[in-house]
């Protein structure tokens, strides 16, 4: 049941795909090179962060993940949590809640959760990814404009507020070099696509500032120099009390890893025709985490983007996410100490464009021409992403979507009485066997029918109707044909109705039963309460009962 796709994959492995995961491999990883780099520094952590969790956690999640193509490594959706938690708890406190965040995605995988990602709704996805890619934006305006200036706030509107009581220190130097990244990273493509703008980018502004010695910050002037290894592995020590106190951005991280990841896997799906393993996927990200805190790294998730390349230049199966990630430690042990000469400019302007991808303007801007419901999820998502805090919007989000969902399903549930003499409309598309079920009605009956769930929303309803009966007829009918599904609180509506009833005398008869809805109430001693003989599973035999058995 947990066994990874690559060794599923292997069976029947052939040197021609060999060739074509290498070279996608050897692709991905040039590729996530510069990512990995700013993805740290956007973090708050120094560069070789994200060169560590690239090179750990990229070949654990492809080693033992549930998806062929999945690439692995540090992602623009983590920036936000890690800034944060590294500015309350500092950078081994991340490394204790990214351990933790391992260890609780394992537990979600090995508890089969790994369909949560369809019980997300998609203005809820769309609205905190766009607000992560705006909050993107907005932390790199510093290193883009080359604004002179001291640590830039965490809160989004206090950081704008410093940024405009500096702009008279821009760079037109960084300026320049953040304007060529961002136009080779997008439109260097359409020249060929077996080399990427990013790097294209990254190599000419590297070689221009270091020939010209332009006056703009690298990674050399701001971190110093990147180590050319991977560091001894270290495991955090945990105790009840750290525990306690790192569990929130812990659960957060967990949250948002589980989500990309899945999110990630099902894109690639549609892209190969595939067919994750997502409780897999989930157990795989835990070990990625645990593995990159334990060498030094930040939270790793699957990165859309990179295993979109992966498929794109013949990726087809985890191997090509291994060689994605034995590509980075190459490119580390051997060339890592010329990356420190990259203008941080330069990667401002990568991350700009990582945020400009990530804005999905264009679907956020079909949803607000959607129903209510959907543009209120999203723009609250969106407004607390940015302005408050990612974990709070998601809670309120999860919150809200349930609460108008709810809202939506009491407009499908209905309770109402059903008449001897009905219009074609009442009647529905079954006229004959309907319209002759009600003329065979003896006298002193009445019929109330339920349509739709029959939850604790709807229940009230119920309640409500049964309440203008004026003469208190002989037996109540409560018809269930169109009922799907009924809660706790439909089953207790029901039993105090029928206590109601028994008060005044008045036969309660339940009739049309769905077998899943009997099931329910068979569970909770409803049908023991009211009596077996008094429960039908159709209205002509309910009717039959009556006749054969006259009421009093």
């Amino acid at each position: 049941m947990f066994k990874p796709k690559l060794f599923t994959t292997l069976k029947g492995y052939t040197r021609a795909q060999f060739v074509s995961d290498a070279t996608a491999g050897v692709i991905v990883g040039i590729v996530a090179l510069p990512l990995a780099i700013a993805f740290a520094i956007a973090s708050g952590v120094s560069p070789e962060k994200g060169l560590f969790t690239a090179i750990v956690a990229g070949f654990v999640i492809s080693a033992l993940g549930g998806s062929r193509v999945q690439i692995g490594g540090p992602t623009g959706a983590f920036i936000v949590i890690v800034y944060g938690i590294v500015q309350q708890y500092g950078v081994e406190g991340l490394t204790i809640a990214t351990f933790i965040a391992g260890v609780m995605l394992m537990m979600m995988g090995f508890a089969r959760l790994g369909s949560i990602i369809k019980f997300i709704p998609h203005p809820l996805i769309v609205g905190f990814t766009s607000g992560i890619a705006l909050i993107i934006f907005s932390s790199q305006v510093k290193d883009f404009f080359g604004l002179q200036m001291g640590a830039v706030p965490a809160d989004f509107i206090d950081k704008w507020v410093a940024y405009a009581g500096h702009l008279t220190s821009v760079n037109p130097y960084a300026i320049v070099i953040g304007v060529a990244t961002v136009i080779l990273t997008l439109f260097f493509g359409k020249i060929t696509h077996r080399v990427p703008g990013s790097l294209v980018a990254i190599l000419l502004c590297t070689v221009a500032v270091t020939v010209f010695k332009l006056p703009v910050e690298t990674i050399a002037s701001k971190f110093g120099s990147i180590p050319s290894m991977l560091p001894m592995p270290h495991i955090p020590l945990l105790d009840l009390a750290t525990i306690r106190h790192l569990i929130k951005p812990a659960f957060t991280i967990a949250l948002l890893g589980g989500i990309e990841s899945l999110l990630s896997a099902v894109v690639a799906d549609g892209m190969i025709g595939g067919n994750h393993k997502s409780n897999v996927e989930l157990v795989a990200q835990g070990l990625a985490n645990m593995a990159s805190s334990i060498f030094g790294g930040i939270p790793a998730t699957g990165a859309i983007a990179r295993t979109a390349t992966n498929v794109k230049n013949g990726g087809r199966t985890p191997i090509a996410g291994i060689i994605h990630a034995l590509t980075l430690l190459v490119i580390m042990l051997f060339v890592g100490k010329y990356a420190a000469l990259i203008p941080m400019a330069c990667l401002a302007g990568i991350l700009v464009v990582v945020a400009y991808n990530m804005s999905e303007y264009e679907t956020f801007l079909g949803l607000l021409r959607g129903p209510k419901s959907d543009i209120a999820i999203l723009v609250i998502t969106f407004g607390l992403t940015v302005l408050v805090d990612l974990t709070v919007a998601i809670e309120i989000g999860l919150v809200l979507s349930s609460f108008l969902f709810m809202r939506n399903m009491m407009k499908l549930s209905n309770v109402a009485i059903m008449r001897k003499e009905m219009n074609d409309e009442e009647i529905g598309e079954n006229y004959d066997r309907r319209n002759s079920e009600m003329r065979s009605l003896p006298k002193g009956v009445e019929v109330f029918e339920i349509e739709g769930p029959f939850f604790f929303g709807a229940a009230y309803k119920f309640k409500d109707a049964i309440k203008v009966i004026e003469t208190p007829p002989k037996a109540l009918i409560v018809r269930m044909e169109h009922v799907p599904f009924i809660d706790a609180s439909g089953v207790h509506a029901i039993k105090e109705v029928y206590k109601e009833c028994s008060m005044r005398k008045i036969k309660l008869i339940l009739a049309d039963i769905q077998p899943a809805v009997r099931a329910n109430m068979e569970k909770m001693d409803l049908i023991e309460k009211i009596g077996p003989e008094n429960v039908f599973d159709s209205m002509t035999e309910a009717i039959k009962s009556i006749n054969e058995n006259p009421l009093a």
